[in-house]
């Protein structure tokens, strides 16, 4: 791996995040915890359904280690039902007023609308995280611009609705490194600097368990793209179903959360800036070995 291909920064809206690479002061994977303030999150669905709860939440992962964190008010799990901007920011409008006040490290929201971004902005967060690579909403690249956001564009194959319905591709890392450098080029094109892009290739979202073990295994290759990278492989069920071939049962979540850590030092390994998890003191934990 070459370090001169590795970006030193993601720049947020307000703040500049020194990202991990060979001679960084930081050496492992930024942490990015998650906040699913849902009722229908395939993990955690309903445990910080209440302000309260969500806000404690957060804090409770800045205090395991989390570097940044991620709210989301809308289930991007296989086959969830879509809710409307109006009650997306209900759930999460004084989540991530709080969180942008009280947690101390970026707060990132996690949507597809525009509309709810440049709330979310006005409250306070410095990324937008859209599973839709800012391209569901004809509006977003807009409010990235206009509010100097960082910003997280994700690959994913179908809608939420229709992912997982037989997902097919001749070669699942090269399609997927092709999207991503297509989305890069349009952003930047569309007035977003390369210093404010992540790119995650969406380990999960209408991809096979073998589509995800080849992205899990070829993660460095999207390291060339110029940009930070995020992995959002937690609890995912292709983790599930490693563990329940080895074990022959299914997986808890505790065992789900501990191939998440074995993942994430995998990832690490292989140069990956940013991994995206529940259980963050764990990771947190498994990463100190990695520096």
């Amino acid at each position: 791996m070459e370090a001169v291909n590795l970006p030193a920064i993601w720049r947020l809206r307000t703040q500049v995040l020194e990202l991990p690479r060979p001679g960084a002061n930081i050496r492992r994977p930024l942490v990015m915890g998650i906040v699913n303030v849902t009722p229908d999150s395939f993990s955690d669905g309903g445990r910080h359904a209440d302000v309260e709860a969500a806000v404690a939440h957060g804090l409770a992962l800045v205090a395991d280690g989390a570097d940044l964190l991620d709210v989301g008010g809308e289930s991007t799990r296989p086959y969830s039902t879509p809710v409307d901007a109006e009650e997306e920011w209900r759930r999460v409008g004084e989540v991530v007023h709080r969180l942008a006040r009280e947690a101390g490290v970026p707060v990132s929201i996690d949507t597809s609308k525009a509309v709810v971004a440049a709330q979310a902005i006005a409250a306070g967060a410095e990324i937008i995280n859209d599973v839709t690579g800012l391209d569901g909403d004809p509006n977003m690249v807009r409010v990235a611009v206009e509010s100097g956001a960082a910003v997280c564009a994700m690959h994913m194959q179908g809608t939420p609705q229709t992912m997982q319905v037989a997902p097919r591709y001749d070669d699942v890392v090269a399609e997927i490194h092709g999207y991503l450098l297509r989305r890069r080029d349009a952003l930047v094109a569309a007035g977003i600097p390369l210093e404010r892009i992540c790119l995650d290739p969406g380990i999960g979202f209408g991809k096979t368990h073998e589509h995800n073990l080849a992205l899990l295994a070829a993660a460095g290759r999207f390291l060339d793209l110029g940009t930070s990278i995020l992995v959002g492989h937690s609890r995912k069920g292709f983790i599930g179903k490693a563990i329940e071939r080895q074990l022959g049962r299914p997986a808890t979540v505790a065992e789900r959360d501990a191939g998440t850590a074995a993942a994430a030092c995998r990832l690490a390994a292989a140069g990956i800036q940013i991994v995206r998890v529940h259980a963050v003191g764990l990771v947190r934990a498994a990463l100190a070995l990695d520096g």
